[in-house]
Parts: C-alpha cells; structure tokens; sequence
C-alpha cells in the first residue's frame, strides 16, 4: 500500500534529477494524496515531468465519477489483469518522489511513519498511467497508480506491502524503454534495498491532506 508520499525536492533539482523539462508550477507537497495533481514522467514523453492527477481512471471507463480509481497496482498480478497488463505494455512512468508514509498497526493504534533514502534524494515509484477521453468536451484526462510489491526487511516491521522503488537513473530508464517486454519490465518490480532506506515515526499531522507544510516532516 501506498497512499502518500512527499515530492518537496525544487523544481530545478528534480528536473536535473531526471534529465526532464520542468512542470509548470510543481509547488513543494508535503502530504501527496490521491486526486492530486503530481508530477510524474511518461514512457511517452520522458524527457518532460507532467502534473497527472493520482488515482487511475482507464481509458475504457464508461464513468469515472462512479468507477475505482486505484492508486495501487500489485506487481505480481499486473500480468494476470487485462487492464494493468495492457498499461504494462503500453503505458509505464515514474511517479516522483523524496519520501512516502506508511502507517503502522500496534495496540496503541496506528502510528504514522516517514520513509526515505539514506542520502534523501529524490526517487521515482514504478507507476502505470493511462487517458480518459471526455467525449462530451473532447478533453484528455491522464491518471497513474502506483505499483507496489512485497515488503524490504525495513518495511516489514511496518506494513505486508511497500511501492516499487526504481534503484536509480537505470532502473528507471528500462522502465520507460519501449523497447523492453512486459517480462523484462516486470523484473523490475522488485523490494528497495532496505540498507539504502530509513524511517522515523512522526505525529498524526499527517493524517489530514488538508496539513500540507514542513511539520508533517516533524519526528514525534
């Protein structure tokens, strides 16, 4: 599971990053949630970071308004469903970010925890996108999900399932390839090294997406 993350990194420096154009006013989020507009990079477009909205409207969908918008895809079953398998075929991105929470169950309730690298640089989470065509206005409306995996020894402590972290420019670069098979890309969905990550448990600030500021960071 993975329902938010931050991506507070500037503008100038993600771009950098990730050898892309820079989206146009990516302001710094510090409590990502579903139905946000986020910046991500497109297999096809990858040398330009998009803000797409998160939670997964397929193409084929007859009404987004009353249909699942997931904003996880299980790496194990992407084969196996019809519509994750063709987006892994055909539509793949990364979805930047510099962070993720995770919330754990104990006895004294769920307590909230940050995530992220050692050397807290931004990363990218393996991430599917597709298009809805509004018929009744023509407009394009592009979503992603991200894709998820079985738990690192870090992440185990916390939750049975953790996103895909792509391990650097490479990894991430053979995720967009078109020029690679589903069987090639789905080899790539594997558990983060969990040496190169660490966690803190923080308040339950960040419980609200309505609390989007630099004390959500803040260690409880």
């Amino acid at each position: 599971m993975c329902g938010r993350y931050t991506i507070i990194t500037p503008a100038p420096a993600l771009a950098k990053r990730f050898n892309a154009k820079e989206a146009p006013a990516p302001a710094p989020n510090f409590n990502a949630a579903p139905s946000q507009a986020l910046p991500i990079i497109t297999n096809a477009a990858p040398g330009q970071i998009q803000l797409v909205s998160w939670g997964l409207v397929p193409g084929w969908s007859r009404d987004p308004a009353s249909g699942p918008k997931p904003i996880n895809a299980r790496a194990e079953t992407l084969i196996e469903k019809p519509s994750f398998r063709q987006l892994l075929a055909r539509k793949r991105c990364l979805v930047l970010a510099d962070s993720f929470y995770e919330w754990q169950a104990t006895e004294r309730g769920k307590i909230p925890h940050r995530i992220l690298l050692k050397d807290e640089q931004p990363f990218a989470f393996a991430g599917l996108w597709d298009e809805w065509l509004d018929k009744s206005t023509g407009e394009l409306h592009p979503t992603f999900t991200i894709v998820t995996t079985e738990p690192n020894e870090l992440m185990a402590r916390l939750h049975n399932r953790m996103p895909v972290i792509l391990p650097g420019p490479e990894a991430e670069q053979a995720w967009l390839s078109d020029r690679l098979g589903p069987s090639q890309h789905q080899q790539l969905l594997v558990p983060y090294d969990a040496s190169l990550m660490r966690e803190y448990v923080i308040t339950s600030r960040v419980n609200s997406p309505a609390h989007n500021d630099a004390e959500v960071l803040v260690a409880a």
